[in-house]
């Protein structure tokens, strides 16, 4: 069973490196509020949707403090190929030994067509600038989301 994190509970610090080959520490970013996303890979079609769905609610996003970081399994220079073609105003970060998925409880078993395996958890984490878990949001899904989390942070009616 893969351990789930709560609303209420310090975000577990890390340092990831961007598609740029930047490394980027979580609580580097305290003092702002951050939405931290997992997604399964780059480039795929749900994955896309998703991180254009945040790419284009980024601004409202930007304006009320938010940092927006999304973490997959994929390497950098994939990363770097996604942020490009998609022209994403945010980075997104690689975890190719799923540590920090890990420390979120977003990797675990998964169920597909009758096949169970190990993978990515899509789920989102919304971060005050205390570096405190206001939101834990497990199994969500690809398209909607982002309007959700709008809803949640009082960015959307």
């Amino acid at each position: 069973m893969t351990l789930r994190l709560e609303s209420g509970t310090p975000a577990p610090d890390f340092t990831l490196t961007t598609q740029s080959g930047t490394p980027i520490t979580l609580s580097s970013l305290r003092g702002g509020p951050v939405v931290l996303y997992f997604y399964p890979a780059a480039m795929t079609p749900a994955c896309t949707a998703q991180a254009c769905d945040f790419r284009d609610s980024f601004a409202p996003l930007q304006a009320a403090g938010y940092t927006v970081l999304g973490v997959s399994p994929d390497d950098v220079a994939k990363l770097e190929r996604f942020h490009e073609r998609d022209h994403l105003p945010f980075d997104l970060l690689a975890d190719p030994d799923h540590a920090v998925m890990d420390l979120y409880g977003t990797w675990g078993e998964k169920k597909n067509y009758g096949r169970t395996y190990e993978g990515v958890i899509r789920s989102t984490f919304i971060i005050d600038a205390d570096g405190i878990i206001r939101e834990a949001l497990y199994n969500v899904r690809a398209t909607g989301h982002v309007a959700r989390i709008m809803r949640i942070l009082g960015l959307a009616d």
